[in-house]
């Protein structure tokens, strides 16, 4: 089953990453992939302005 954050997804919004290898870490959404086997993949960059990827499931969106 699908997260129902990852539909919610855009591009310049800030998230919180709280699963996985990132978690802890936050920043801002950018390059929204969607890979072959059907997962969301996403660039988050951080305030320091350091990349990382992760999957679209492990994020949220921080309003």
């Amino acid at each position: 089953m699908k997260n129902k954050n990852q539909f919610y997804l855009k591009n310049g919004e800030k998230c919180n990453v709280f699963a996985g290898t990132h978690k802890g870490k936050s920043g801002k959404v950018t390059d929204i992939h969607l890979s072959k086997t059907g997962h969301i993949t996403i660039t988050v960059i951080q305030a320091n302005g350091i990349r990382f990827k992760t999957l679209g499931k492990n994020v949220v969106v921080v309003k």
